[in-house]
This record gives C-alpha cells, sequence and structure tokens, in this order.
C-alpha cells in the first residue's frame, strides 16, 4: 500500500480531521482527529467512513484505543488498478463525510 496518497490526503485543508498518517510496510494507519490543535481522537468519523466506504463497495477496519484509526493492509498481490481503485473510492467516502459535517 502506498503512503504518499494518504499523506496527501492529510495535508489538504478540507480534510483536516487527518491526524498522521503512519505506515509500516504495505500496512498504513489513517489517524483522524477532531482538531490539529487539541488532537482529540474523532472515532465518529471513522464510524461514518467505514459506513460510506463499505456502501461504495470497499471495506475498511478501524483500530486503536478509541477507534480513530483506519488501517489498510491490501495484499501484496494486488493489483494497482484496485490499489488505485481502492483509493479513488476512500478519498469519495470521506469527501461525502467530511462534507456532511460542514
Amino acid at each position: 500500500m502506498r503512503q504518499a496518497p494518504f499523506d496527501e490526503l492529510a495535508r489538504r485543508n478540507s480534510f483536516s480531521c487527518i491526524g498522521d498518517v503512519r505506515n509500516l510496510g504495505a500496512m498504513v494507519a489513517v489517524e483522524f482527529v477532531k482538531d490539529h490543535d487539541s488532537r482529540k481522537p474523532d472515532a465518529e468519523i471513522v464510524s461514518a467512513l467505514i459506513a460510506n466506504a463499505q456502501e461504495k463497495g470497499l471495506i475498511l477496519l478501524s483500530c486503536g484505543v478509541d477507534a480513530n484509526i483506519v488501517r489498510l493492509l491490501a495484499p501484496l498481490t494486488i493489483p494497482m488498478e484496485q490499489v488505485d481503485e481502492g483509493l479513488d473510492i476512500f478519498e469519495a467516502a470521506l469527501t461525502e463525510v467530511v462534507g456532511k459535517r460542514r
């Protein structure tokens, strides 16, 4: 899994809910926070993101003590077309969830 697309999402103003992006090998963790100043965990946005992504055909997992992290780990044999499709769905689902919160 490529980390750079998630770093790019985190840098956008429209996605200020992304507190941190971490990776170890193919596993990527995207942490969601209520705001960057308090860094308070935001489990609600993760729950909404998971539900929205599932409706679009992408299964995501939450993790972390506060359930505010989405963990992604695609098989090492995944075709890049499927990686790109998953990233597109992730971004579309997040865009919708963030839009509904404003």
